[in-house]
């Protein structure tokens, strides 16, 4: 038989790839489950996007092959919503790259970047395309610990300097998951300064842009004075349009930067299906109807799962934005064990904060994702086995 590639034995356990299994299963035993895993809403995508595609899927134009080009529509609806939103102007062809939803274009720069012994630094806990992108190119992942003494920001001066010297990749996002932590500004002006300093690409994942809470607007990275130079952002429609599964997103920057990336995606893909794009474009030019209703309904969302979560015994901050809850646990109780005796006890699941890395030891994941009323429940029943591991100490 055949053997794999080495590099295979290099990727992590994807932390979302066992759960459909065990949940269906909980489900077949008759649990009551409560899914705060994925962040995967069940709120509708915009009614714009839904009928933009039920007419577009009808063209026959529209099932060929788009290519990398794409959608052209899909391409000038982007370029309308990074000025509309941010006060930033991108060529719709040379600067903006359509993807297969941002992780696609996640997991496909290093490809581009990064060679056997270039070094990328990525944030810990965080997002394991990351890794993921970096091992298959052969890059060497250097694993940098967000905690909460250091406002789960990273700091490239404390990182050694002979692993700068190898560094190609700097992965940042803000809003982060899983830790729903924000960047100030002069913290992103002191980035993209020491990338521009050290020669480092900027790989700015703005995946939740639009998801923040209570006046608090996130920026783009292109907003800091010389970022041009030294970043790609990538943005999805997935969490802010209620559009996982349709897999849409985008890459930006300027043409030398994103170039490469598109490069790459000329011999891995020929374009998300081009009715999709379509759809995006039309709630991209939605954005400004829909997205303030969609968050005040996540707001809802947060607000009651905070209250819930702290009233059953958890120390757990009101996120500024994202999806999530990331909430700390007492010492003396592992994630991954919390997770588990949460899931196969009271059927409700979370995602361990191991799951991301070990830097993310101490805390679980909550997504608030369904109603006020599911997560309460949740949150009580979370209560429960919090207290039955406390007894246990």
């Amino acid at each position: 038989m055949p053997r794999y590639a080495n590099r295979l034995l290099t990727l992590p356990e994807y932390p979302l790839g066992k759960f459909p299994e065990k949940k269906r299963a909980l489900i077949a035993r008759g649990v009551d489950v409560i899914d705060l895993g994925a962040g995967d809403a069940d709120l509708a995508p915009p009614p714009a996007a839904v009928e933009r595609l039920a007419a577009a899927a009808r063209n026959p134009d529209m099932s060929r092959y788009g290519f990398g080009l794409g959608l052209v529509e899909y391409r000038e609806a982007i370029a309308r919503f990074m000025s509309k939103r941010f006060g930033l102007t991108f060529d719709p062809f040379s600067e903006i790259v359509p993807l297969i939803g941002s992780k696609e274009g996640i997991s496909h720069v290093a490809l581009a970047y990064a060679e056997e012994g270039d070094v990328t630094i990525i944030p810990e806990p965080g997002y394991l395309a990351y890794v993921g992108g970096t091992q298959l190119a052969m890059g060497e992942p250097y694993r940098y610990a967000l905690r909460p003494e250091n406002g789960f920001l990273v700091d490239l001066d404390e990182i050694p300097a002979d692993v700068l010297s190898r560094t190609k990749i700097l992965y940042l996002n803000y809003p982060n998951n899983p830790t729903a932590a924000v960047a100030p500004m002069d913290y992103l002006e002191r980035v993209v300064k020491r990338c521009k300093e050290l020669d480092i690409l900027l790989v700015y994942d703005n995946a939740y842009s639009e998801m923040a809470f209570d006046g608090y607007k996130p920026p783009s990275i292109f907003e800091v004075d010389g970022a041009r130079d030294v970043a790609i952002e990538f943005h999805s429609m997935s969490k802010t349009y209620n559009m996982t599964g349709w897999r849409c997103g985008w890459a930006v920057g300027s043409k030398e930067l994103v170039g490469p990336l598109a490069k790459v995606k000329l011999f891995v893909d020929t374009g998300a299906f081009m009715a999709v794009q379509a759809a995006s474009a039309s709630a991209l030019d939605d954005w400004e109807e829909f997205v303030p209703r969609n968050i005040a309904v996540f707001k809802e969302r947060r607000d009651a799962a905070v209250s819930a979560f702290r009233d059953n015994g958890f120390d757990c901050e009101s996120p500024k934005a994202t999806m999530y809850l990331w909430i700390a646990l007492p010492e003396h109780i592992p994630s991954a064990e919390f997770a588990e005796l949460l899931m196969e006890e009271e059927g409700v699941i979370v995602l361990p904060g191991s799951s991301f890395g070990a830097g993310g030891e101490g805390f679980f994941r909550v997504s608030f994702i369904t109603s006020t009323e599911r997560l309460c429940e949740a949150a009580t029943r979370a209560g429960r086995v919090l207290a039955r591991l406390s007894v246990g100490a």
